[in-house]
């Protein structure tokens, strides 16, 4: 148990420069690529969705994993079902996730501590009250593009280890759409992922 935990904290540290970038320019973005112009159908735009998910490695931490002997693999069960809401995380040496030292993952990579808190991947099924049931086309594109929790001007920003800076910079509107009508298609999981937690708060974590 002990050499697979250091396994994942030697897994969190290779991806540290992408979640510092993230982490530290949340709120600066750059012109956006220029949108196709042809008209794609309902079959397209998830088929396009379907693919810049897997290029994007959203799998990586928005779906719970199964342990297997050649590590970690996506539970396709719970595809993208986020956090799971009953895991419980071990304790937390606060003292070795300030900044210049550790950033940590939880078992299956779907919670994340550093200096900013704890961060729980989101749950991106079509769930009605714990997913994403509710979200319009125009929420998701404001989300990327201000890089704020549920696109909310005076919101706090997306957490670490979200690349939301270079996605946004990366991707059109018609590719958030694409993303979301995939996301879509999905199987609805009920899953109520954790809020987040801010740095004060994981002190206090049982």
């Amino acid at each position: 148990m002990k050499n697979t935990y250091k396994l994942l904290i030697v897994f969190t540290c290779i991806a540290a420069t992408q979640v510092v970038m993230s982490f530290s320019g949340c709120t600066s973005r750059e012109e956006k690529p220029v949108a196709a112009t042809t008209e794609m159908t309902k079959a397209e735009m998830i088929a396009h969705g379907k693919n810049l998910v897997s290029i994007g490695g959203c799998n990586d931490c928005h779906t719970p994993k199964i342990m297997t002997q050649e590590g970690p693999i996506p539970d396709t069960t719970r595809l993208l079902a986020g956090s799971p809401q009953d895991m419980k995380l071990p304790p937390i040496d606060t003292n070795q996730i300030t900044p210049g030292k550790w950033y940590l993952g939880s078992s299956d990579l779907t919670a994340w501590v550093g200096p900013w808190g704890i961060s729980y991947s989101a749950n991106l099924t079509p769930d009605n009250s714990t997913g994403i049931g509710g979200w319009t086309d125009e929420i998701f594109i404001k989300m990327f593009r201000n890089g704020k929790f549920m696109g909310i001007d005076a919101g706090r920003p997306i957490m670490p280890p979200m690349p939301v800076t270079e996605l946004s910079n990366a991707l059109t509107d018609n590719d958030l759409k694409c993303i979301l009508a995939y996301l879509r298609s999905l199987p609805a999981i009920k899953n109520q992922v954790p809020a987040y937690i801010p740095p004060n708060g994981i002190a206090s974590l049982k």
